[in-house]
């Protein structure tokens, strides 16, 4: 694949795996150093791929990091604010929460009470979980397809992380 080509879809992971990336995603520290090297990873990613994304940081109800890539526009803002409200109530990630309602047979919409235009249980809202501290911020991405919003925060995470 070159640098320029869009990455595979990836595959829906079941509810233990995206449990499995939160426990596993969880970071010894993150302070606005790491916001800004976690986020030009995500540029970088985004950029590699040519993918119109918005990308957001946050920790606590500090903005730290946020960029719109070419192609995105005012309606990602507006995705990453709804998204990023569902970790924050949940402390989990928007994808998870819309995987846990789909699994009961309903939809996050339908059954969580909250308004739509408030919060959105779509992928690419991610905690950001600092050991001893639990979730202390956000990593948002909007632009693509919802699972691939999501694979695209893991993956920077991952890379992050290593």
């Amino acid at each position: 694949m070159s640098a320029t080509s869009p990455a595979p879809a990836p595959a829906a992971p079941s509810i233990a795996e995206l449990e499995e990336q939160e426990r596993r995603l969880t970071l010894p520290h993150f302070d606005h150093d790491d916001a800004w090297t976690l986020g030009s990873l995500l540029v970088e990613l985004a950029r590699q791929r040519r993918a119109p994304v918005a990308i957001d940081i946050r920790r606590g109800g500090q903005q730290l990091f946020h960029a719109a890539l070419p192609g995105s526009t005012p309606d990602n803002d507006a995705w990453i604010d709804r998204k990023r409200r569902v970790v924050e109530r949940y402390g989990c990630s928007s994808y998870l929460v819309g995987s846990r309602f789909r699994a009961k047979g309903t939809t996050f919409e339908d059954s969580s009470r909250l308004d739509p235009d408030t919060y959105a249980a779509h992928g690419g809202a991610f905690p950001i979980t600092v050991e001893g501290a639990g979730v202390i911020g956000t990593v948002v991405v909007s632009g693509l397809p919802q699972i691939e919003d999501h694979a695209m925060v893991v993956e920077a995470l991952e890379r992050f992380r290593s």
